[in-house]
């Protein structure tokens, strides 16, 4: 799994880039604002059709531009994602256009660390929920197309309750494809916290070294089978008019030494859990696909004391490709020092320092 080459047209800053990462560690320093966050953003657009800073892709276009172009080699194939605001998004696989994602989703594998997750332990519900349908969409077959069946029918749902009683039979005709797209989500999103509990409790423990136990648990809204909590939600839905119960409402909880660690753990406990539950994550990738994923690591370096950053770089497998940015690599040079390749943006080009 290694990304050979990217090249950009009008995505954030960058009117064109090209980046030609190495197959280990790739080191990419520059100061803030200089565009480092937005080469592995695009890095993630290319191989995973999704930004994990954006809400929608089209907040990545390069402003006054009518679209943009990701492009690469990944895995020995050619991909390209073109994205227009007028017309939406068109894809290449090896220059033949793809009516669907599937097979140009089934190349790349990514893992995405960022500053910001320390939100997935003490930030709201849908960042936890949005972690587990990225793993899901890597690691299961059939993911992602029910959780577009699932997103299609809420919507549908919504609309007809915000609408009024009297849509009930309209309404009732989206419960089957609801619950039977849900009842699929919640029951891989299950396995997935099943297997990942251990590999973030492991990860923990080498990060930190301080002992703490670690707990993570799938909780459905409904508390047990989707369809008997939907039918059980009638009332409370007709008087707040939304779906109350489903996958949209789940919660994975996460725990450090029994209590929660949103509310008990100190930062730099919280901060650890979110490198271990990342690093859990790109683990079971590699379980399910027998592949390790690209790990692109963004500017978290600079949030950690001088014993979690390396332990951190250690934990990061050394058969993999790595893409790490920072605004300075200093640190570095007083502890053991890596194999690596080292990258500079100067005036909006990567070079090779």
């Amino acid at each position: 799994m290694l990304l050979d080459s990217l090249t950009v047209h009008d995505f954030r800053c960058f009117t064109r880039a090209e980046f030609r990462p190495a197959p280990g560690l790739n080191l990419l320093s520059a100061p803030n604002a200089s565009g480092k966050s937005s080469i592995l953003e695009a890095i993630c657009v290319l191989l995973r059709l999704q930004s994990p800073r954006a809400g929608a892709l089209a907040e990545t276009i390069r402003h006054g531009t009518p679209g943009l172009s990701v492009a690469g080699r990944c895995a020995d194939r050619e991909l390209c994602c073109h994205l227009s605001r007028e017309e939406g998004r068109r894809l290449l696989l090896d220059d033949v256009p793809q009516s669907k994602s599937t097979e140009y989703l089934h190349i790349g594998l990514v893992a995405f660390f960022s500053s910001e997750d320390i939100e997935l332990v003490r930030g709201i519900s849908s960042k936890r929920r949005r972690f587990l349908d990225f793993l899901g969409s890597q690691c299961d077959a059939g993911y992602l197309k029910n959780l577009r069946a699932y997103e299609r029918a809420l919507r549908s749902r919504n609309f007809l309750l915000k609408d009024g009683p009297h849509r009930g039979r309209e309404l009732a005709a989206y419960d089957g494809p609801l619950v039977a797209a849900g009842e699929y989500l919640a029951r891989v999103r299950s396995q997935l916290c099943g297997e990942l509990a251990p590999l973030v409790s492991r990860h923990v423990e080498a990060i930190s070294t301080r002992g703490e136990s670690t707990a993570l648990r799938y909780e459905p809204s409904g508390g047990g089978v989707f369809g008997a909590a939907l039918a059980a939600s009638a009332d409370e839905e007709r008087r707040l008019r939304q779906t109350v119960v489903g996958p949209h409402r789940d919660e994975v909880a996460l725990e450090l030494d029994g209590a929660a660690a949103a509310t008990f753990a100190s930062e730099g406990q919280q901060r650890t859990l979110a490198l271990a539950l990342r690093l859990g994550q790109a683990d079971l990738i590699r379980a399910r696909r027998g592949v390790p994923p690209i790990y692109l690591v963004d500017d978290v370096f600079g949030e950690l004391d001088p014993d979690r950053r390396r332990r951190l770089l250690a934990a990061l497998p050394a058969d993999t490709q790595r893409i790490l940015t920072a605004t300075s690599w200093q640190w570095l040079e007083d502890s053991a020092k890596p194999t690596e390749t080292r990258w500079n943006i100067k005036s909006g080009t990567i070079i090779c320092d």
